[in-house]
């Protein structure tokens, strides 16, 4: 379940409140009259089943809601209510299955915003990579993987195609774009210092690394565990199931081989640089084409069980 929260002008309560009563999945409808003071009007909040929520919000943001008042939604942990259990099971769908679209876009915008953070986590991401990468460690390079923060503008990107939103795409573009030349830009001069004080060697770098030589030499493999990252990447956003992006965060190899080319770069083994770029562009076509297909496939579904559901 879900608790929606509103601040309603007085004037469109009784338009509102119509919505929410005739919405199948909605219960525990309160109103306090006159409560709010910034925007002035009224709150309303209820409790609504995940599956119905999407059509909800859409319905109130056709209202221009978003607008004149305020749309607040958020997950309840514990809900113990007959009242509740008889609004989710009365809703079409599973919740497990339903998208909150305008949810995923506001995730998705905040996640891939250009911003000091997200550039210092994708920095120090890639520097643990490289430090992996040098010592042929694989617990490293897991552990760089878990920390890139990269997924979040990759999904953005997912999203605005499938939404068709410019914005948020080009916003995605650039934070993905910008973030992965600043780390790998910092993280090649970071090289050259590990070098001059004596903890980097050429030597490591053109080693047989058994258990890191995969960063560098991309193949269908690559592609296939890129595309299923992907897959599972945006079921566990849309599902609101958080736990599961650390899987998919340790099972592709973008920061690896980002530290890889910088690493090389450094060295100016160029021809190792651009190999593990090539299994950089890879991993994030297939993440990019996995999620955008998984996310039309998500959305056509909800859209014909929608269209069953209207058929008097």
């Amino acid at each position: 379940m879900l608790h929606l929260r509103l601040i309603v002008p007085a004037h469109h309560t009784d338009d509102v409140l119509r919505l929410l009563e005739t919405t199948v999945g909605v219960t525990h409808l309160v109103v306090l009259s006159g409560a709010a003071r910034d925007p002035q009007g009224d709150v309303v909040m209820c409790d609504v089943a995940r599956e119905a929520a999407d059509g909800l919000v859409a319905g109130l943001r056709a209202k221009e809601l978003d607008r004149t008042g305020s749309i607040a939604l958020e997950n309840i942990d514990l809900s113990l209510s007959r009242r509740a259990d008889r609004a989710a099971d009365d809703a079409p769908g599973e919740g497990a299955d339903a998208v909150l679209w305008e949810s995923l876009t506001d995730a998705t915008h905040e996640e891939s915003t250009l911003s000091a953070t997200y550039l210092a986590f994708l920095t120090v991401a890639t520097m643990i990579a490289a430090c992996g990468v040098v010592l042929d460690n694989a617990i490293l390079i897991v552990g760089a993987m878990a920390v890139g923060p990269e997924f979040g503008p990759l999904a953005g990107i997912c999203t605005a195609l499938v939404r068709r939103a410019p914005r948020l795409a080009w916003r995605s573009v650039v934070a993905l774009l910008v973030g992965f030349v600043v780390a790998m830009a910092v993280t090649v001069g970071f090289s050259l210092f590990m070098d001059a004080v004596g903890l980097f060697h050429i030597e490591d770098l053109d080693a047989a690394r058994p258990n890191t030589h995969f960063i560098y030499r991309p193949d269908w493999f690559s592609f296939v565990v890129a595309v299923l990252a992907g897959i599972a990447g945006v079921l566990s956003l849309t599902s609101a199931k958080s736990g599961a992006l650390v899987g998919v965060a340790i099972s592709v190899t973008t920061v690896p081989a980002a530290a890889n080319a910088a690493v090389a770069l450094g060295y100016q083994e160029y021809g190792q640089a651009w190999h593990s770029m090539e299994q950089l562009l890879l991993n994030l076509a297939g993440i990019v084409l996995a999620g955008t297909l998984t996310l039309t496939a998500q959305k056509l579904l909800w859209a014909r069980q929608d269209a069953g559901r209207r058929v008097p």
